[in-house]
């Protein structure tokens, strides 16, 4: 596993072979993340990575400056290789919670500025996921949640989808929680207010 950008940037570590998970790839997961960081910068910000496998995602998140990570994984053998590269990573910023996904967004009451969720293709309640965290108290304006999937799904009709991308085999569609002009509003009042304060 690599990280690619950021201050962790080119580390690697080794995947135990017991791990069976399928990550994203790094080609797919950078141009994802390219796309992300030009719809917001990450730093102050915090991530939620759910179906979260190895980390990948988790660590390049934090990798970019993410103020907080939080990653949601079921599978033992997933959720200690990602302790494990917290610890030689030394990065406290970073929380991982084993456990269901769809009983920690259903009782999460947490707001986060990026939501990843890269469930496995044949779980059986795939097409539960996306409407389950855009339904989700998870959610404040801006928010910006990104559903990797394959070819066979369109979510191009939710009010809030924004964007689609592929890379590969790898399809990701990204939602925005409230319109570009009211993020853009909310994020120039924020502007005011700091120079009202500092002046």
């Amino acid at each position: 596993m690599r990280i690619i950008r950021g201050k962790y940037g080119r580390r690697r570590f080794d995947v135990p072979r017991n791990i069976t998970a399928r990550p994203t790839t790094d080609f797919a997961r950078e141009n994802i993340f390219n796309v992300l960081e030009n719809m917001r910068d990450m730093e102050d910000t915090d991530a939620l990575d759910l179906f979260a496998g190895t980390g990948a995602v988790s660590f390049e998140f934090l990798s970019r400056g993410c103020r907080s990570v939080t990653c949601v994984e079921n599978a033992h053998t997933q959720v200690n290789f990602i302790r494990s590269v917290r610890e030689k990573l030394h990065d406290d910023n970073l929380t991982v919670v084993k456990g269901d996904v769809f009983k920690y967004v259903q009782t999460c009451s947490r707001k986060f500025d990026f939501i990843f969720a890269d469930p496995p293709y044949e779980h059986p309640r795939f097409d539960d996921v996306a409407a389950m965290v855009l339904d989700s108290q998870m959610l404040r304006s801006g928010t910006i949640v990104v559903i990797e999937h394959n070819r066979d799904h369109d979510y191009s009709s939710h009010p809030a989808f924004c964007d689609h991308r592929r890379y590969g085999s790898v399809n990701f569609s990204i939602f925005r929680i409230g319109g570009e002009e009211e993020v853009a509003a909310e994020e120039e009042n924020t502007k005011s207010n700091t120079q009202e304060i500092n002046s």
